[in-house]
């Protein structure tokens, strides 16, 4: 399906661009949909941040030339969605022929089989000898699979920022590793996305990291505070919807969990990140319009200290599908789900692209708006703090 037109980028709006991918496992299809939209747009973004699955979209994005990325992208997908197993391939007939879900069988051949180049479960012997593994699946294919669809080599060079999250698990700090700040490895990316029981920790200089989502699933509040400051564009990819049908049958009511209990997070953090902003800015407004006998005193030179000229404009794109989708779909890998949120990511981008509301005029006192372009009740944009409203 052809996107729609997007407005060209004018060159009055300077803002930098971020992309803000979360964690979600298989959902994060639809993030692959969402930056195929923005290849072929002026937005291209100069920083790639991600958590879990997030992180591995974000390194093949920041560890590709811009041309290549999609493709990358795509075969990562495709080769993660591919038969683990000749088993698996026979399952494959059978939802031909309309014997089975496609749903159902992508999660239960995951829960088997593991997916090929990223996960395997461990095989017997290490549970009847030998110590007791600490994980259900071995994720040692991840690491070629990285190094085959990533050039490290590109991301150290910073042509792209990139930084991703994860935990440290003796200290149960959270960490983030920034290609500005260090080399950036196969590890690092590996460590964002090993989420326990299933995934094991994986160590880094000598620390054990698990998934960064077990504290934050969102990297949104590290790019938006980190100083130096610059006036950004960030597009804010989640996959778990906050608004939801009541549940009617246990199924139902375990996917539902898991989506506020996801949606709950990033809800929280945008709020609060929009809420500091716009108190930034107008600290920094008020410190303007005092006497310089008021601007000396300590009390005004503390606040003047948190203050900020910058704006930010933050766009959330949020996987809603229209049916339900399973307490499984972050981890039913079957290749006709991952087709349909890739095309569900590329739509959504594709039409917050054409609208571009962030091109319209900035009220003074507001240092940050939301735009949620297919929220329920419509475009829902950010105030000042004294109108705070949700961009759930």
């Amino acid at each position: 399906m052809p996107m729609p037109p997007v407005p060209p980028r004018p060159a009055s709006y300077d803002k930098t661009v971020a992309l803000v991918l979360q964690g979600g496992g298989a959902l994060g299809s639809y993030q692959a949909g969402v930056y195929e939209a923005l290849a072929g747009s002026d937005y291209l973004p100069d920083w790639v941040a991600g958590i879990s699955i997030g992180a591995i979209n974000a390194a093949i994005i920041a560890g590709n030339a811009p041309g290549d990325r999609v493709a990358r992208l795509r075969q990562f997908w495709e080769g993660i969605t591919a038969p683990a197993t000749a088993i698996a391939g026979c399952w494959q007939g059978a939802l031909a022929a309309g014997w089975a879900d496609h749903r159902q069988l992508g999660a239960a051949s995951a829960l088997l089989l593991g997916q090929p180049g990223f996960f395997a479960p461990r095989p017997a012997v290490e549970w009847l000898l030998g110590p007791e593994p600490v994980s259900y699946y071995d994720t040692a294919a991840l690491k070629g699979t990285l190094e085959a669809l990533i050039d490290f080599d590109r991301i150290n060079a910073k042509e792209t920022r990139f930084s991703v999250g994860a935990v440290n698990v003796r200290t149960g700090n959270f960490a983030y590793f920034d290609n500005a700040r260090m080399v950036i490895r196969p590890e690092h990316v590996m460590a964002s996305g090993a989420l326990p029981p299933g995934f094991p920790a994986v160590e880094i200089d000598g620390e054990h990291y698990w998934d960064g989502g077990l504290v934050s699933n969102t990297p949104l509040q590290y790019v938006l505070d980190y100083v130096p400051r610059s006036s950004r564009l960030t597009f804010q990819v989640d996959v778990f919807p906050s608004r939801g049908q009541l549940p009617t049958t246990l199924a139902e009511v375990a996917e539902r969990e898991k989506d506020i209990r996801y949606s709950s997070r990033t809800r929280a953090a945008t709020d609060t990140q929009r809420f500091a902003h716009d108190l930034r800015h107008n600290i920094n407004l008020l410190f303007e319009k005092l006497p310089e006998a008021l601007r000396a005193t300590p009390e005004a030179q503390f606040l003047y200290a948190y203050g900020c000229v910058t704006t930010m404009d933050i766009v959330q794109l949020i996987y809603r599908p229209a049916e339900p989708q399973g307490q499984a779909k972050d981890y039913e890998f079957s290749r006709q789900t991952m087709q349909e949120r890739w095309a569900a990511g590329r739509a959504d981008a594709a039409d917050a692209l054409a609208a571009s509301p962030w091109l319209a005029p900035m009220a003074e006192e507001v240092g940050a708006r939301t735009f949620d372009l297919h929220a329920p009740a419509g475009r829902l944009e950010a105030g000042s703090p004294r109108t705070p409203r949700s961009a759930a």
